[in-house]
């Protein structure tokens, strides 16, 4: 059992934040989280900020916290790919590519949702 599942309460919650802290500072050193957030930024506060339904302004922004979500598992996935071995593998570029066919779906997503809810 690792140290991190020993800790309980109180003390895993104040841990996991730490964790939680330390990985979107090194998240937002990635050229592709950043300028994913210098994307999504703007489409949040657009969403909250046009005259529409609730409903519609909470399915643009959950699009866009996917899209991003997606992209910090992406992330994660490559550098644990990268750590494993630089060397080209078929495997890994499976690994790799599947993670950007992911965020592509996410993209396309967001993308549907905006069409959706301006043009629907």
């Amino acid at each position: 059992m690792s140290e991190f599942n020993k800790t309980k309460g109180l003390k895993r919650i104040i841990n996991t934040l730490s964790y939680s802290k330390d990985g979107f500072k090194a998240a937002i050193k990635e050229p592709a989280i950043f300028q994913l957030i210098l994307l999504h930024m703007p489409l949040i506060i657009l969403a909250l900020w046009l005259d529409m339904a609730l409903a519609v302004k909470m399915m643009l922004v959950a699009g866009s916290f996917l899209s991003l979500i997606v992209e910090f598992f992406n992330t994660a996935l490559e550098a644990a790919v990268d750590h494993t071995s630089m060397e080209h593998h078929p495997l890994a570029k499976i690994a790799k590519d599947v993670g950007s066919s992911a965020q592509s779906l996410a993209l396309i997503l967001v993308a549907v949702l905006w069409g959706m809810a301006m043009f629907g």
